[in-house]
């Protein structure tokens, strides 16, 4: 038996505006994409997948990447914070910038730490706490020293560590 392998599988992607409302109008948004903020929202895909994880952003050609599980079950203002944190992403993809440049730690790589800002003044901005915005913070792949240093980058207080 000869078995044949199409090999032109297509992504299926949506529209993020489809799935994302009114974020055209977060200050934060505008902030990351100034006049061209509806432009790259309407033109922004996202490509959701059945594994748990978070979110990411493709680095062939800056389409969101979200786990349908998250989006599903997470925080929501986690999802939010998330949102903005890719988009920062977007747009340093848009910029020709190399995402992820393995020549720095996560928590040192300028992407990420750019990224983190954005998300960090945005939960500064909804009122949240330095160990909310800790909580937030925190993954898997980020042992407790990483999130030190990333924390203290981000001039966020733990008063654990007081």
């Amino acid at each position: 038996m000869k078995v044949k392998i199409r090999r032109n599988a297509k992504l299926t992607t949506h529209p993020f505006t489809d799935y994302f409302k009114n974020f055209e109008k977060v200050e934060a948004v505008r902030r990351i994409f100034g006049e061209k903020t509806e432009e790259v929202l309407r033109n922004l895909r996202v490509e959701f997948f059945g594994r748990k994880s978070y979110m990411g952003v493709s680095d062939d050609d800056g389409h969101l990447l979200i786990s349908a599980y998250y989006l599903n079950n997470g925080d929501l203002i986690d999802i939010y914070l998330d949102i903005i944190h890719e988009l920062v992403h977007v747009k340093q993809f848009l910029e020709g910038k190399k995402l992820f440049d393995h020549n720095y730690s996560y928590v040192e790589r300028p992407t990420e730490v750019e990224a983190y800002c954005a998300a960090v003044e945005e939960a500064r901005r909804l009122g949240l706490s330095d160990e909310r915005i800790l909580e937030y913070l925190k993954t898997e792949w980020m042992s407790d020293a990483d999130l030190k240093r990333l924390a203290e980058t981000l001039n966020i207080k733990s008063h654990k560590s007081e």
